[in-house]
């Protein structure tokens, strides 16, 4: 029987009972998150399955470790088994300091074409919070992950690459700027491939879990054939395949061009009411304001890659901190997955026992809910919104909170088991 996730025919995962998982267990804090993290999923899911399905981890090596014991910060042997296995999932890892790779985040991402960077934002009832109404936060980012300026195309200020690019624009391209001196240089990418699979991925999670919006977050009024493109790209996959279960504000504007805004607002209604899920977009600089204002308008949002950076944090910090927020980067045409904590990995602490595991478990939930084991996901929400219901906390959240008892990580993993 095999023990290898598959990708089927049908474009959905194939999960064996006994599957491998490859993780990373990562720097300085990694180690203590994820040994509290692992038994919570694998109690979570022996108590969800009687015992008839369980989880085969395999560490695999990268960032310290790896560096350590092989002299490479990312093995060939890494990625060799993310690309067998298809879901893995890791901890935080340095970024080497003096060359070599830029990241090993991207590096990983860029390896297996992981296009979608997937952050759900949900705030647990008694997380401290900046905000009034964090339980209005509730949001599925999906950011473009491949491209932008984040392709790490940058020229440094003074170097030839850098003038003969200067040069190129003025005397080639006519380009009306006149270059300062030292000017470092960075392209920013955007295509219609890019943009569009990303947009598909987001339209289908809206309708798989009926709801009601997918929002565009652009810079396209100053950024028009970059950012402005992925708006027009995203409602084009929007109208073109998915014009049965979606109405966009495109086609709002035509139809209030041609007969009026009353008509034009008449017919979005029609579309709610039939369940369709509206299209929209909004200028990214206005949306971080909205964010605050009305987070209850937005739902799914699709967004590029240094957008969707600052919009992941800032949605993070509303509900808590980036100490509990889960992430994954994602093909989903090849079905590979990395699930991942978003924080850092905090060297200060490490072997302290002292951090907060919840932004591992919770990407743990969402390797689950990918797998397709939902209840095994299903019961450890319910458990750590329970445990911080209780105020049993590390000392992130006890430092906020009014007569909560503090405990270690490994503790905080003791009283979820507990509560599954």
């Amino acid at each position: 029987m095999s023990t290898t996730i598959s990708m089927g025919s049908d474009g959905k995962l194939i999960v064996p009972d006994n599957p491998i998982v490859p993780f990373i267990i990562g720097d300085g804090i990694g180690p203590d998150i994820w040994h509290a993290a692992v038994r919570v999923f694998d109690r979570a899911v022996e108590k969800a399955y009687q015992g008839n399905r369980a989880i085969t981890w395999k560490e695999v090596l990268a960032g310290e470790k790896a560096f350590q014991q092989t002299g490479n910060w990312l093995p060939a042997e890494t990625l060799d088994a993310f690309q067998q296995y298809l879901v893995g999932i890791k901890g935080p890892l340095t970024t080497p300091i003096g060359g070599g790779i830029r990241s090993l985040n991207v590096a990983l991402r860029k390896a297996l074409d992981l296009y979608v960077c997937l952050r759900p934002t949900k705030w647990f009832t008694g997380v401290p919070s900046p905000v009034l109404h964090p339980e209005h936060v509730n949001m599925v980012i999906f950011r473009e992950n491949t491209e932008d300026i984040y392709a790490g195309i940058e020229f440094d200020a003074g170097s030839a690459e850098a003038l003969q690019l200067q040069e190129f624009l003025n005397h080639n391209l006519k380009v009306d700027y006149t270059f300062a001196q030292h000017t470092g240089l960075g392209i920013k990418l955007v295509s219609e491939a890019g943009s569009k699979r990303l947009v598909r991925a987001a339209i289908d999670h809206a309708i798989a879990h009926n709801l009601p919006s997918v929002t565009l977050v652009h810079k396209g009024n100053i950024m028009k054939y970059t950012e402005g493109a992925f708006k027009q790209w995203g409602f084009d996959v929007a109208e073109q395949e998915y014009a049965d279960k979606t109405y966009t504000w495109g086609q709002w504007e035509r139809t209030k061009a041609e007969k009026g805004q009353e008509e034009a607002n008449a017919e979005q209604r029609q579309a709610e009411a039939e369940g369709k899920v509206i299209i929209k977009d909004i200028i990214a600089d206005n949306f971080l304001q909205q964010i605050l204002l009305a987070p209850r308008d937005f739902s799914v949002v699709a967004t590029l890659n240094l957008n969707g950076d600052y919009i992941s944090d800032a949605l993070a910090a509303m509900v808590g901190g980036i100490g509990i927020a889960p992430g994954a980067n994602i093909n989903y045409k090849t079905g590979h997955a990395i699930f991942e904590a978003t924080h850092g990995t905090a060297p200060r602490f490490a072997n302290t026992d002292t951090m907060n595991p919840s932004s591992v478990i919770l990407s743990g939930v969402m390797m689950l809910e990918y797998m397709g084991w939902q209840e095994a996901a299903d019961g450890i929400v319910k458990a750590l919104a329970a445990t911080i219901a209780d105020k049993t906390v590390t000392v992130d959240f006890y430092n906020l909170m009014e007569n909560a008892s503090l405990v270690k990580t490994s503790e905080f993993a003791d009283r979820i088991i507990a509560k599954l």
